[in-house]
């Protein structure tokens, strides 16, 4: 986890969600507000909550120590073997929740026996992309619906397989 000196980390619990509920669809609308401030693009069109639900995909909340929801994040079967990470958020003033949802995405994703997560954010999001470069995702060719799109930036990061 990257931090800052002065920032402290809230304990955090991280469980599987129904993205359906009132507190992730919460959460998501934050997001989407946010992504349109960033991008101009809420990023609505790109999530179907339907591809995070099932055996093989996750939608996860993160609660801090009030039991608040604090942040969510996603993943849902892509191609053989690679998952995709969508709607990854975490309130404002939450240090650490990013990386801690993310970790969980991943060690659940390799449990699961995915060998890489792929993701896509847009390059006008200089926080993101930073945030997934800090955290060892490497910049790939846009894949699917991304191909030739010159505004996103596609990144894969390989797992150790815990299965």
């Amino acid at each position: 986890m990257v931090m800052r000196a002065n920032e402290k980390v809230t304990p955090l619990i991280i469980t599987p969600t129904n993205p359906a509920a009132p507190e992730s669809r919460e959460l998501m609308e934050e997001l989407s507000v946010a992504l349109a401030a960033i991008t101009g693009d809420s990023g609505k069109a790109s999530f179907d909550p339907d591809d995070v639900r099932g055996a093989n995909a996750r939608f996860v909340v993160a609660r801090n120590d009030t039991d608040a929801a604090v942040g969510c994040g996603a993943f849902r079967p892509l191609q053989p073997g690679i998952a995709e990470i969508k709607r990854m958020y975490s309130r404002p003033n939450n240090p650490g929740t990013g990386s801690a949802i993310l970790l969980y995405l991943e060690a659940e994703a390799a449990a699961l026996g995915y060998h890489a997560l792929w993701l896509e954010t847009r390059l006008i999001n200089t926080r993101a992309v930073q945030f997934y470069e800090a955290r060892g995702y490497a910049r790939i060719e846009n894949f699917g619906k991304y191909l030739g799109n010159p505004l996103a930036v596609c990144f894969e990061k390989r797992l150790v397989n815990t299965a």
